[in-house]
C-alpha cells in the first residue's frame, strides 16, 4: 500500500509558535518522504538543539535528538555505519552556523551522501531571540537592545567554499516548492544542503512574511504586493556541473546569486555538481568489501555473546619488552 503524508507523522503535539516557519519545513519534509515512498526503517532524521530540534519527535522514522551544533558527526556516523539508511539533518541558524559551523566546513570536505537542512531565521528563536550569526549587520530585531554588530554569514557561499555539491534555498511559506528543493537535495548523489528561509513571528519583527511577500512595499500601478523571492529556475539559470570544465563557472555563477538580497532574493538550486566522488566511493576503493559488509552489518558477537573479533595479534604488537 503506498505511504501517505499523514503516514510519516507522529502522535507528539506540534508546540511551535503560532505562525513559526517550522511548521512549513515539517509539512515539506513530510510530503517529500511520501512522494519518494520512502519505508519509516530507512530513514533516519538527525537534529541539534533549537526551535528546530524536535522535527524528529514529529516525524515516523528513525530520530535522534543530538547536541548543540553536533548534528553532523551523529548523522554521518549513522551513515556510514548503515549506507542504505536514508540520513537527513535538521539544524538551526545558531546551532548549524555557530557552535556547529566547523562541523558544517569539514562535512564540505567529504561530500558524504547526506541532506542537511538549516533553518534560517536570523535569531535564536528556543533562547529569547539573539541574533544568529545569519542575521544582517545593523539590524535591530525586538530582543537586541542594541543593532546587530557582527556581518551575517552567507550560507549559500560558505557552502560554495566548503565543497558541498548540492546547493538549494527554499522559503517555509512556499511548501510546495521547498519539497521539491527537499527532493532534489535527497535525490542528488553526494552532500546536499538546503536552506530554507522562515519568519519568526515571536523575535524576528524584520524579515516577517509580510516582509519575504512585499506587502510593505505595494505597487502603486496596480496596488499589489511585490515579493523579494523569486524563482531562480523560472530565469533560465542553470545550476548543474556538466563536467569539470564547468565546475568553475558554475560557483562563481552560484556565488554572484548568493550575494543578492533585499529587493530581489533567489531560492531555488544555486549548484549541483554529480561529478565528484561520494565519501563512501572512496572508502570503497581503499576497503573493497565497504559497500556489502558496512559496520551495521557485521556481526559483532557469537550466538552465546562472545566477541568474533580476535585481538590477540593487536595486543601483542602493543607489548613493549
Amino acid at each position: 500500500m503506498a505511504l501517505k503524508m499523514t503516514d510519516y507523522r507522529t502522535k507528539v503535539f506540534v508546540d511551535w509558535c503560532p505562525g513559526c516557519g517550522d511548521y512549513g519545513i515539517l509539512a515539506a519534509l513530510q510530503m517529500t518522504l511520501a512522494e519518494l515512498q520512502l519505508p519509516h526503517y530507512k530513514v533516519a532524521v538527525f537534529s541539534g538543539i533549537g526551535c528546530h530540534a524536535k522535527m524528529p519527535h514529529f516525524i515516523n522514522a528513525y530520530g535522534i535528538h543530538t547536541l548543540h551544533g553536533r548534528t553532523l558527526p551523529f548523522a554521518i556516523g549513522a551513515k556510514l555505519a548503515n549506507p542504505e539508511l536514508e540520513v537527513i539533518a535538521v539544524g538551526g541558524d545558531g546551532d548549524g552556523l555557530g557552535i556547529g559551523v566547523g562541523h558544517f566546513v569539514n562535512t564540505g570536505r567529504r561530500n558524504i551522501d547526506i541532506t542537511y537542512l538549516i533553518h534560517d531565521n536570523g535569531v535564536y528563536g528556543l533562547t529569547k531571540g539573539q541574533a544568529s550569526p545569519t542575521l544582517k549587520l545593523g539590524l535591530q530585531t525586538k530582543s537586541l537592545p542594541k543593532p546587530n554588530i557582527n556581518d551575517g554569514i552567507n550560507p549559500i557561499a560558505l557552502a560554495l567554499t566548503s565543497g558541498y555539491t548540492f546547493i538549494a534555498r527554499g522559503y517555509a511559506y512556499d511548501v510546495r516548492h521547498l519539497k521539491e528543493m527537499i527532493k532534489k537535495g535527497m535525490q542528488h548523489r553526494g552532500l546536499a544542503l538546503i536552506v530554507v528561509l522562515q519568519p519568526c513571528p515571536t523575535y524576528n519583527d524584520i524579515n516577517t512574511k509580510e516582509w519575504y511577500s512585499g506587502e510593505d512595499r505595494m505597487d502603486p500601478a496596480t496596488g499589489k504586493a511585490v515579493s523579494r523571492l523569486y524563482k531562480l529556475e523560472e530565469t533560465g539559470y542553470d545550476p548543474v556541473v556538466r563536467g569539470p570544465e564547468e565546475e568553475m563557472s558554475k560557483i562563481v555563477s552560484a556565488f554572484e546569486r548568493a550575494r543578492e538580497w533585499g529587493d530581489r532574493i533567489p531560492i531555488g538550486v544555486f549548484y549541483q555538481n554529480e561529478t565528484l566522488p561520494t565519501y563512501e566511493d572512496r572508502i570503497s576503493k581503499r576497503i573493497p568489501h565497504y559497500g556489502q559488509k558496512p559496520p551495521a552489518k557485521q556481526k559483532i558477537c557469537k550466538d552465546d555473546g562472545a566477541p568474533t573479533a580476535n585481538l590477540a595479534a593487536l595486543l601483542e604488537e602493543l607489548i613493549v619488552t
